[in-house]
């Protein structure tokens, strides 16, 4: 895991959070360009993942493997879920369940951090 791209996640995840909750409180279904937000966060968790299992082969990391992977893997598969979910539901729900799931993407990553700095 490198801090840089840790943080350049958080803020992402952060950003779009608050993108939907401001749709919540004008009580606005998600947007495409809400969505196309989403890909953004989606890519650099991805980005985030190649990095941290290049880190892991190439450097004598001891991380208990299963516990980082199950984060990365429920990280990965949150926003999309999302993203369906709120472009099936056009009211202002779409918004709150895009908003819960850029906070869940901050909190899984934010344990990742911690996993990795456990080892």
């Amino acid at each position: 895991m490198v801090l840089p791209l840790l943080i350049v996640v958080l803020l992402a995840c952060a950003a779009l959070a608050g993108w939907a909750l401001w749709f919540v409180v004008q009580d606005r279904a998600v947007i495409l360009k809400q969505l196309i937000g989403a890909a953004v966060v989606e890519a650099l968790v991805v980005v985030q993942a190649v990095v941290a299992g290049v880190l892991m082969v190439t450097r004598d990391h001891p991380v208990d493997g299963p516990l980082f992977w199950g984060y990365v893997a429920t990280a990965l598969v949150v926003l999309p879920i999302a993203a369906i979910w709120a472009f099936a539901e056009r009211t202002k729900w779409s918004s709150v369940v895009l908003a819960v799931a850029a906070l869940t993407v901050a909190f899984l990553d934010w344990r990742l951090w911690q996993i990795w700095g456990a080892a």
